[in-house]
């Protein structure tokens, strides 16, 4: 029907409007039932008389609210314009809804969305998968994805996927391409994307930290999951490190014979491979350390590597030359607060490290400084008496301030 019938131009006038507005909530709500009453608040002389009119019944005037039956109504509208109050408000205002379905059939689609994150094998052996499905469920994500299924199922594919690759040390995977793979179009997780914005917090999860909130923490908890955003902005700083290869292997090698810094991209690292050998590698937290022993020892300081705060897939890619491919032992300094001990704790962990001046002993040496420790603690397992050191201090430590021991520890090294 494209517009109200003749007989029905009766009731497309302002003394009706809110009458049948409610008449169209009510009918939506019970999916068409005519049982109930409706009412307007405070009504104008017009609408006043426009619901006597329907009710036959008299309202004084200043009456605070109309009231009619729904049967009223539809028995008035019959009468009056030749059809039912439903065909009515249909030919006035639109098809009405059937909210009682649709929200029957959005509760099946969020049970079918559950189930199917259910039958994948990561639910059952990973706590933060269903955590992640909780937490999507908690906040109405879910029942909003409910009408887009294959988001769902996507997610559920990426995370498996990145999962097996994170169990078989695979070389990280370039953010298009693992778009491509799972969905066929390379742009499927780009920021924005409902299917990027759901997998990242369960990403987020899986490495126990925050949502991302900007574009750097996206990039960087892409990083940690094996993905690469952008294999040029992932780069890992060094010092001293030689290799072996053409390309990138002379290039680190040249750099180390003047004892000159050099950044290696995930780019370089991936197109140019490279056979790290060397005993024992330095890992530090701040750039400061690396600045100082490039200055102080130049050619003659043992290998070190920066984190630059969080690690890049590129420092995992490097580290993982020199270490698992290449036997070097890793020995790891940071700040002493609870971003950097949990970073401490994530690579000694991987690389089978050592602690390098990050005891408890190491700590209450380094003296109170002015920065109050904030954030949740976090375990520090290859010294549990650390953990419990800084939550009594509850003042940060921060590298720069123990750079004396730290660089007095390469020098000896390298005498040794």
């Amino acid at each position: 029907m494209s517009g109200p019938p003749r007989e029905a131009q009766r009731y497309a006038g302002p003394e009706y409007r809110r009458l049948l507005a409610a008449a169209r909530r009510s009918l939506e709500r019970t999916g068409g039932a005519l049982a109930g009453r409706i009412s307007i608040p405070d009504p104008d002389d017009a609408e006043r008389k426009a619901v006597i009119g329907i009710t036959g019944v008299h309202i004084s005037a200043g009456t605070r609210r109309a009231t009619v039956t729904l049967t009223g109504l539809d028995a008035a509208v019959r009468r009056g314009a030749g059809c039912g109050l439903a065909e009515l408000l249909t030919a006035l205002g639109g098809p009405l809804r059937d909210r009682p379905a649709e929200t029957a059939s959005i509760r099946a689609a969020r049970a079918g969305l559950e189930s199917l994150v259910a039958a994948s094998p990561l639910h059952e052996s990973h706590a933060w998968v269903r955590d992640w499905l909780a937490e999507i469920r908690r906040d109405g994500t879910l029942t909003r994805l409910a009408t887009q299924p294959q988001v769902m199922r996507q997610a559920v594919h990426v995370l498996e996927y990145l999962s097996g690759r994170v169990t078989s040390a695979a070389a990280p995977i370039a953010l298009p391409a693992l778009a491509a793979r799972v969905t066929g179009d390379t742009k499927a997780l780009n920021h924005g994307t409902a299917l990027a914005t759901v997998v990242l917090r369960g990403l987020a999860l899986r490495a126990g930290t925050a949502r991302p909130a900007s574009a750097a923490e996206r990039r960087e908890l892409w990083d940690r999951s094996g993905v690469v955003v952008d294999d040029l902005s992932s780069r890992v700083l060094v010092l001293n490190v030689a290799a072996k290869g053409a390309g990138l292997g002379t290039w680190l090698t040249g750099a180390a014979q003047y004892g000159t810094p050099f950044q290696a991209t995930l780019h370089q690292l991936t197109v140019h491979p490279v056979q790290v050998s060397c005993p024992r590698v330095y890992v530090c937290e701040n750039p400061a350390i690396l600045r100082r022993a490039c200055a102080e020892l130049g050619p003659a300081c043992p290998p070190v590597v920066c984190t630059e705060g969080r690690p890049s897939t590129a420092f995992h890619r490097l580290l993982s030359l020199a270490v698992s491919a290449g036997g070097a032992e890793l020995w790891y300094h940071g700040d002493f607060d609870w971003p950097g001990v949990a970073i401490a704790a994530d690579v000694m962990a991987r690389y089978a490290g050592r602690p390098w001046r990050m005891g408890a002993s190491d700590y209450r040496q380094a003296g109170v400084s002015g920065v109050l420790l904030t954030g949740d603690p976090v375990e520090t397992p290859w010294d549990p008496e650390l953990r419990e050191a800084m939550r009594s201090s509850g003042h940060a430590v921060y590298e720069e301030m123990v750079g004396d021991e730290l660089l007095a520890d390469l020098a000896e090294y390298q005498d040794a």
